[in-house]
């Protein structure tokens, strides 16, 4: 049996994906499972122990003719591979006419109208309802093709590869993580807020460190955020590998976010999460088996707006409302509750 998955950004959504491979490969522990994913997050799936490979999708430069005859090449390359099963998580117009070329035995995809990509697919599996989380539509997909889920899985395995111990020691302290990025201007809480909550942690917590996570463009963010206490935080903006974050946020406590990538890598790792959400429905796309702790603000009229352009009188009201006194009270709220339990079936 061999499997193509076609699922390449970003990289909540990658994350949220992962049961999918992780249920088949438990059903059939024989098959050959490929992931097409965007060439920027392939480190996250690199050594992954139950891919037999993946393949890499380079977003920009398959916009440009320049490239296209690589574009050839490569879905020549996939139909080389004679996939059985094509599983399209994705749902767009690109991805659903890579999954019609690789000419796979059955085409399984999301039932997603936003760019007409069910019209290449075999079978088309319905959003269970409009509030369904997006990990629960994924998975979905699986009793279409006659296996179970089951969540006696692990949803995100230790990266050998990323030895942090080596390269930032940090035994001897309870380390919270704070990931003040988000891709869309309308889901940042404001840079402010983290680094008042940032002085509000360092007193509350005395025995705490922080450790502010995100990519390169996020470091204008970290070194804000981490002025709110100096001598506390520990500021990898733009420093760690995608499995090195991973693998922080395994180290970490707890995790205080927007709506992000590393939101979803913190649930799938059963880390309790403060998530604030704006625009955003976590409903859909907050931590998984998290969303009713959410932080949102719901008293505005136009929440969630889904937007990623805020056209409220006030601008990004949705997220300055929440104030840092109440993000602290969540993060000790969850730290006394403890770790999240182990998914099990439902």
């Amino acid at each position: 049996m061999k499997i193509l998955i076609l699922k390449p950004s970003s990289l909540g959504d990658v994350v949220q994906a992962l049961p999918v491979l992780r249920m088949l490969k438990r059903h059939w522990p024989a098959s050959e499972v490929y992931w097409w994913i965007d060439a920027d997050l392939s480190p996250l799936l690199e050594a992954d122990r139950d891919l037999s490979g993946t393949i890499l999708f380079h977003r920009r430069r398959w916009a440009s003719p320049r490239y296209w005859p690589e574009v050839v090449r490569s879905v020549r390359h996939i139909r080389r591979l004679n996939f059985d099963w094509v599983i399209d998580l994705q749902a767009l117009a690109r991805s659903g006419i890579v999954a019609w070329l690789a000419r796979g035995r059955v085409c399984v995809g999301l039932d997603d109208s936003r760019e007409g990509a069910t019209a290449l697919y075999d079978v088309r599996v319905p959003r269970p309802s409009p509030a369904t989380h997006a990990v629960d539509w994924y998975l979905a997909v699986l009793p279409v093709l006659g296996v179970p889920v089951n969540w006696d899985i692990e949803w995100l395995p230790a990266s050998p590869a990323a030895a942090l111990q080596r390269k930032w020691p940090a035994e001897g302290h309870p380390w919270l993580a704070l990931q003040p990025g988000a891709r869309w201007p309308t889901k940042r809480w404001p840079a402010e807020h983290y680094a008042t909550l940032a002085q509000r942690l360092a007193a509350a917590l005395p025995s705490a460190r922080l450790v502010l996570l995100g990519g390169r463009a996020d470091a204008q963010l970290g070194r804000q955020v981490s002025q709110g206490a100096p001598g506390r935080c520990l500021d990898l903006t733009g420093q760690t590998t995608l499995p090195e974050m991973v693998e922080w946020l395994r180290r970490s406590e707890l995790l205080i976010c927007n709506d992000s990538g590393p939101m979803h890598v913190a649930a799938a790792l059963g880390k309790p999460v403060v998530a604030i959400f704006g625009p955003t429905d976590p409903r859909c796309t907050g931590p998984y088996r998290q969303t009713e702790r959410v932080l949102q603000s719901k008293s505005l009229p136009c929440v969630p707006c889904l937007r990623r352009r805020c056209r409220f009188a006030k601008p990004l009201e949705c997220l300055r409302a929440i104030s840092p006194d109440q993000v602290l009270m969540a993060v000790r709220q969850r730290l006394a509750e403890g770790p999240e339990p182990c998914l099990c079936p439902t």
